[in-house]
């Protein structure tokens, strides 16, 4: 489902035709999301647009280049994604040295209390934080690796920097970047992708995005302070988790990341984000935790990935920077860096740990991971105003306005039709197209919901099925060819 509100962030509008037959597909609706439009990318070293006010949100996914063809992605947004860290108490041992951490200072907020003689108490609270942030940076570094792809190709620009190539930087500058000379590459490798990962097992097992790696021919591993690449093996990988994991070959053990449990993690808390941002080798940031449980999609050529449960982190996270590992104050990885939005100051998302921990042992041995269920019905909605009130023959703007119906789709098949307004789910009270995702998103694929609607001013009482979208989204592209 899709939420179109009357703002800037209205609705989803395809740039071209190829774009147009890809938001068929994404009418199928994520029911958590609002829809967002991700604008054109911007020619590297040309000017910026004449539309400098542009408020819409524009999600990159650092996402791997296959052609000299643009992409733009219709991403669609939940929530934000949280990024999770403990912070150190000021007597916590440091994993790392084994000694304790010098104690931070602490900064005292009052608060006036009232107790039973009249006179105000002040309480104080004792604000620590972190002083470990350049410890953990150190440890953790020689386990981040930067990861370098290359492909074969019959013919390709002249690409005179590496970074030219770089998935991000494309989706941020465009593809014509570093040149314009024609040259004939029949069968030769050139860069074609550039991100960042992390060794979880001495015996060389790292893990990174799988967009980072996706069609690539050869893989190249670079540790810190090693000159000489190493090259990986691809084990296993999952479109859908967006997740993969590499293998190299070494004569002594290496350096690894422990991973962590991003379910401890509270909002708030402090994180450092280890990467490759824009080539600059083994960058780090450190922020907060900004938020949980924030879901979004990322439509590509290749289908739809439904990110869950995702953290959301106001460090700095840029091109390159997606399969690095964001790390708590413990150094434990509780999130792999994923998204960003280009178009905003702090908001960077990763996959948790939760995730992670669940399905490594199947990405290291290459078994396939089966589907989660995306619970949805198949419309599209977006808010009512007081101007759309008489035509449609209502009296409040509570609902949500159906603005397209996915034909053969869950709600199409229950009678649900555009200019429908949904006023109920199962009994609850609509009053927002967000509302409505909530409720939807809520519910089991499978489970039959009553929904409630006003059709030309009648009300009417529907039974849905709710579907699988990712079901769905399976079989229009088999119908697609």
């Amino acid at each position: 489902m899709e939420n179109n509100h009357k703002d800037t962030r209205t609705n989803i509008q395809p740039s071209n035709d190829h774009e147009n037959r890809n938001d068929q597909e994404t009418l199928l609706y994520n029911e958590q999301s609002d829809d967002y439009r991700v604008t054109q990318p911007r020619l590297f070293g040309e000017p910026r647009s004449k539309d400098k006010h542009s408020s819409e949100p524009n999600w990159q996914e650092n996402n791997k280049y296959r052609s000299s063809k643009k992409s733009v992605f219709a991403a669609f947004m939940a929530g934000v994604l949280v990024v999770g860290g403990m912070m150190f108490a000021s007597d916590r041992m440091n994993m790392f040295t084994g000694g304790t951490l010098a104690s931070p200072p602490s900064v005292s907020a009052a608060a006036s209390k009232a107790v039973s003689n009249g006179t105000a108490q002040k309480a104080s609270l004792d604000i620590t934080r972190p002083n470990n942030i350049a410890d953990i940076a150190q440890q953790a570094s020689s386990a981040v690796v930067k990861i370098e792809t290359k492909v074969k190709a019959q013919s390709s620009k002249n690409q005179n920097n590496p970074l030219y190539s770089d998935p991000f930087f494309r989706q941020f500058f465009g593809d014509n970047n570093g040149g314009n000379q024609e040259q004939d590459q029949n069968g030769q490798l050139q860069p074609s992708g550039l991100g960042t990962g992390f060794i979880f097992e001495s015996s060389g097992y790292i893990i990174t995005n799988e967009h980072v790696i996706d069609g690539a021919d050869e893989i190249n591993v670079t540790i810190e302070g090693q000159d000489k690449p190493y090259k990986a093996k691809l084990l296993g990988n999952s479109y859908d988790l967006d997740l993969a994991v590499l293998k190299i070959e070494g004569s002594t053990p290496f350096s690894t990341l422990p991973i962590g449990n991003s379910d401890d993690s509270r909002v708030g808390d402090w994180v450092v984000a280890i990467g490759n941002p824009y080539d600059f080798d083994y960058t780090v940031t450190a922020g907060l935790l900004s938020a949980k449980e924030r879901p979004i999609s990322i439509p590509d050529e290749n289908g739809t990935r439904e990110y869950k449960h995702l953290l959301q982190t106001d460090a700095a996270i840029n091109p390159g920077n997606s399969g690095g590992p964001l790390l708590n104050m413990d150094g434990e990885v509780i999130g792999i860096n994923t998204a960003v939005n280009s178009q905003a100051q702090g908001i960077g998302f990763a996959i948790p740990s939760s995730t992670i921990s669940s399905v490594l042992q199947q990405l290291k041995d290459n078994v396939t991971i089966p589907k989660e269920p995306v619970p949805f019905i198949g419309v599209s909605v977006q808010d009512l105003t007081s101007d759309m009130l008489s035509e449609l023959k209502v009296d409040t703007t509570d609902g949500a306005l159906v603005a397209d119906v996915q034909r053969k789709s869950p709600a199409f098949e229950a009678g649900i039709r555009p200019y429908d307004v949904i006023v109920a789910v199962n009994g609850a009270k609509i009053t927002t197209s967000t509302e409505l995702t909530t409720k939807v998103q809520a519910l089991k694929t499978g489970d039959k919901a009553t929904v409630t609607i006003m059709s030309n001013g009648v009300k009417k009482d529907l039974t849905v099925t709710v579907g699988d979208k990712t079901t769905i989204n399976s079989t229009q592209k088999q119908n697609q060819g």
